[in-house]
């Protein structure tokens, strides 16, 4: 139960969906609480207004739905894809820097309404509560914070079945399609369910941004990103604006099939989790980055980069987006992107990306040096000298290995 009630308004991240909709009736319910409901547009389609209009009809005295789209590809998806972000080498981070942009606008909400408190519909269970409330807590540090799946007796999805029902809330979701989808721009996020088993094949016609690979067409497509500084700035020679450009590339790449994910991985929280993502545009873009990375940054400070990455995409996984750590990484990452500027080409097909040339004013690459031609420029008996010295220990180690082992209590000379 909640520790306070001494709560009058509060603002509620809303999407809609069976858990809010429970959560919206329920803290009227439980803390005699005004609700004013707020949703993001990032992205996921006609729901927004729905989902406002839904709110109301709950019981929200105020319903908020902000587009939010620009921002969230500017300043979101735009500098993960310029870190080069993957957690655990496989997950685009599509819904942990969602939820920092999301709480951001709630607390400004909470600051206009004068509320008391902010809500969401996390549980307990995942990274999201986590994602929310640090980023709460960074921008207003009194801040109360109501998280219902901590407090009240509901057990799990059936419960807010029933709940709803008892109290004439649609669900909107149904017993024999139980698992949540989580959706923006950026990709779409799906998880619970039949997909809880690992060994569970994803049901058929659960993917939305994407073709199966297997029905995508049998003539392959070829791609031209351009970027500026890390940043993608247009398609097959098209100047694009960010939010036009992301749009693009997800019609393309998920035509093709591109950019279906399905992992276990491990939450903030500690235990295994497993979830399904599709990231058509964001596979493209993340493709063509490393492909440009490939021929503009210098060796060591890419180097440099890799080592500290997984630092950066832990930071953002487990929602310390607005930490200190993340923002001087950021700013790093951000002064390493200076000359990744150039067009790399790309071909899809059947759900491959595949990376046909690459081209920059920037470029570090000398055709002239490596050419296995004759050349002017290198000279190959300096190799000898290079070799040499790197294999100075190793031929030290060698040499001691095959001398005779001294026996313990032998004499040893010394001066």
């Amino acid at each position: 139960m909640p520790q306070s009630r001494d709560v009058k308004k509060v603002v509620l991240a809303y999407s809609g969906g069976l858990d809010t909709s429970v959560i919206l009736h329920w803290i009227r319910e439980t803390y005699g609480a005004e609700v004013v409901a707020f949703t993001a547009d990032i992205g996921q389609g006609e729901e927004v207004q729905v989902a406002k209009e839904k709110a109301l009809a709950t019981g929200a005295v105020a319903a908020y739905a902000v587009d939010l789209q620009r921002e969230f590809v500017e300043d979101f998806v735009f500098p993960v894809l310029r870190a080069g972000g993957k957690y655990e080498t496989d997950y685009l981070l599509g819904t942990s820097f969602a939820r920092p942009l999301i709480a951001k606008h709630m607390i400004a909400v909470a600051e206009r309404e004068g509320a008391d408190a902010v809500a969401h519909g996390a549980t307990g269970k995942g990274n999201d509560q986590v994602r929310f409330e640090l980023t709460a807590y960074a921008l207003k540090p009194d801040v109360k914070v109501i998280a219902p799946w901590r407090e009240w007796d509901l057990k799990g999805r059936e419960d807010c079945i029933a709940y709803a029902h008892q109290h004439g809330i649609d669900p909107g979701v149904t017993r024999e399609k139980p698992y949540s989808m989580d959706a923006n721009m950026f990709h779409i996020s799906y998880e619970g369910g039949v997909l809880e088993d690992p060994w569970n094949e994803p049901p058929p016609g659960m993917w939305r941004l994407t073709t199966d690979p297997e029905a995508a067409p049998d003539t392959p497509q070829v791609v031209e990103v351009a970027f500026e500084h890390g940043n993608p700035v247009g398609i097959d020679g098209e100047r694009l604006d960010p939010v036009a450009l992301l749009s693009r590339a997800n019609a393309i790449a998920g035509a093709h099939g591109v950019g279906r994910v399905d992992l276990v991985e491990n939450r903030f929280v500690g235990m295994k989790s497993r979830g399904c993502y599709e990231t058509p545009g964001g596979t493209l873009l993340f493709e063509a980055h490393k492909a440009l990375e490939q021929l503009t940054l210098d060796r060591e400070v890419r180097r440099l980069r890799d080592e500290l990455l997984p630092r950066y995409t832990t930071a953002v996984y487990n929602g310390f987006w607005y930490a200190p750590e993340r923002e001087a990484l950021q700013k790093l990452f951000d002064d390493i992107q200076r000359p990744v500027t150039g067009v790399a080409r790309l071909k899809l097909y059947k759900g491959g990306v595949t990376v046909l040339g690459r081209k920059s004013p920037n470029s570090l690459y000398r055709q002239d040096v490596v050419t296995f031609e004759e050349d002017h420029v290198y000279d190959q008996a300096d190799a000898d000298g290079f070799i040499k010295l790197n294999a100075l220990r190793l031929r030290i180690a060698s040499q001691l290995a095959a001398e005779p082992v001294a026996a313990a209590g032998d004499p040893v000379d010394g001066g």
